[in-house]
């Protein structure tokens, strides 16, 4: 039976995609190996430590999900813009105003029960990052604004005003760090192992990825989004509100990125702690890319930089390679893959500027 070739070019696109990235990461290893060789160092044994230092123990792989979880939800934030055809590089601050929210609400509700002070510190949590992507969405849609641009300057802005706040009005009494009062222990999330940092986030996390999967393949907001990223003119033709479509997908990806900053505060830390996360909003456009940007692939993706970060320590101490060897590997799984397809999408929205002009 001949398949359906709308389906087989699908296929053939996935497999191809699959393909790419699957090459990247050996490349990115083999010149990270002779880097290693270059130096005076074996290779061999810093790959091992690190598997091991990922994979070797059940806490090896509990600590490798929980590294992963924050990549998921900002690699998925930055899927889901660009399924409108947009370019949020602004999950950085949203996880950080989300974060702060989170930790505001859950302090202020203070012992109430569990049933309603969890939801309650998560919703506050995607609110706030919902309402930046949304504003980095209305200087788009209403001011015509590069979001990129726009973005990149609100993280600044959200980054330093959560650092005014837990260096200011909510930092801990008689604290030496810039770090709020602990949350109720009724608002932090439940752990999956005990004596590691997993959490029930990680239920979270894979739920985030099969509802947006769903809401883009069975949804006519999910379809109205994925026609204005692919053909703007087309949805304009065929009635759709591009306005409102890019505002609420920039603030739809602000909420999901919010995620990230959340489940750190409320799973790992129990508080909200002043420059908590080490990038995790721009690691995620290198997950989302590298996933090409299926909610599936990138939870592939985000364990793959999980497990890179959590296997750099024993890497360290067991090959004598200094833990930063693991960010020259992301870095160059950025460069094999992440940098070719930035490239085309940016010739992409420059022919359209000049098809529009």
């Amino acid at each position: 039976m001949q398949m359906n070739p709308k389906r087989q070019a699908t296929l053939n696109a996935m497999l191809s995609n699959f393909l790419l990235s699957m090459a990247a990461i050996v490349l990115s290893l083999i010149a990270a190996a002779v880097i290693m060789l270059t130096v005076g160092y074996n290779p061999i044994k810093a790959y091992l430590a690190l598997y091991d230092g990922a994979f070797g123990s059940v806490n090896a792989v509990s600590n490798t999900l929980s590294k992963s979880i924050p990549l998921i939800f900002t690699g998925l934030a930055f899927a889901f813009a660009s399924k409108g055809g947009m370019f949020n590089i602004g999950g950085e601050g949203q996880l950080y105003v989300g974060a702060l929210a989170s930790t505001a609400v859950a302090i202020a509700l203070g012992n109430t029960p569990k049933f309603i002070i969890l939801p309650a510190a998560i919703l506050a949590g995607m609110l706030a990052g919902g309402l930046l992507g949304g504003f980095v969405g209305v200087a788009k849609a209403k001011l015509h604004l590069n979001e990129v641009i726009v973005a990149i300057m609100v993280n600044y802005i959200a980054s330093l005003l959560t650092s005014f706040f837990v260096n200011g009005p909510m930092k801990a009494a008689k604290s030496m760090t810039a770090q709020s009062d602990l949350v109720p222990s009724s608002a932090l999330l439940q752990k999956i192992m005990p004596k590691t940092q997993l959490t029930t986030a990680l239920y979270i996390a894979l739920a985030a990825v099969v509802i947006i999967y769903f809401f883009f393949k069975k949804t006519r907001a999910g379809y109205n989004i994925r026609v204005v990223g692919e053909n703007l003119f087309a949805a304009q033709a065929s009635g759709v509100n591009k306005t409102m479509v890019i505002i609420l997908t920039m603030g739809a990806s602000g909420a999901i990125a919010a995620l990230a900053g959340v489940t750190e505060v409320l799973g790992k830390y129990g508080r909200f702690i002043d420059g908590f996360s080490p990038g995790f909003g721009f690691t995620g456009i290198a997950v989302a890319v590298l996933g090409n940007n299926n909610p599936f692939g990138i939870i592939l993706t985000a364990i793959l930089f999980g497990a890179l970060d959590s296997g750099a320590l024993k890497m360290s101490y067991i090959a004598g390679i200094s833990a930063n060897m693991v960010m020259v590997i992301q870095g160059l799984v950025i460069l094999f893959v992440a940098t070719p397809q930035i490239v085309q999408w940016m010739n992409k929205k420059g022919g359209k500027k000049l098809g529009k002009s």
